[in-house]
């Protein structure tokens, strides 16, 4: 699929901007979605209410982030490290993004860490790190 069919998912574009870069030479695809197999386990490792620890399937997952931007909007991503180990098999990223909370216009910053599992140039698995307590503040702030 092509960026454009991906539209409902304008709010997370800076989200999927620096984790392709990070991405870019280990896996295949046009847009964040494009390059996660069918079958992909997500796992959460953080606490955040209404949001599950672990989901399968990329048709779960994009599910899942279909009523992001009704929240958040995500202006920028940055402070982008990326650690390939076992020759791209496995790919850490240290990344922030920067946003609004829609509701109120509270400002929204976070930092993350995705471990990327990769296999014939798709992610197999996605283990996602970030601080819950920033999001939850974030969200929680009086209008």
């Amino acid at each position: 699929m092509s960026k454009s069919d991906y539209a409902a998912f304008h709010a997370l574009d800076p989200f999927f901007e620096v984790v392709m870069e990070g991405l870019s030479k280990f896996v295949d695809g046009e847009h964040y979605f494009d390059t996660l197999a069918d079958d992909v386990l997500f796992e959460f490792l953080y606490e955040f209410p209404g949001w599950p620890r672990v989901t399968r399937g990329r048709d779960s997952l994009i599910a899942l982030y279909s009523g992001y931007g009704r929240n958040i909007r995500l202006d920028r991503g940055d402070s982008l490290i990326v650690h390939p180990s076992d020759n791209g098999r496995v790919v850490t990223l240290e990344y922030e993004v920067h946003g609004k909370v829609l509701a109120t216009g509270a400002t929204y910053e976070n930092r993350l860490v995705s471990i990327a599992t990769i296999e014939n140039r798709k992610i197999v698995r996605w283990r996602d790190y970030m601080d819950s307590l920033a999001a939850w503040t974030a969200l929680n702030k009086p209008a």
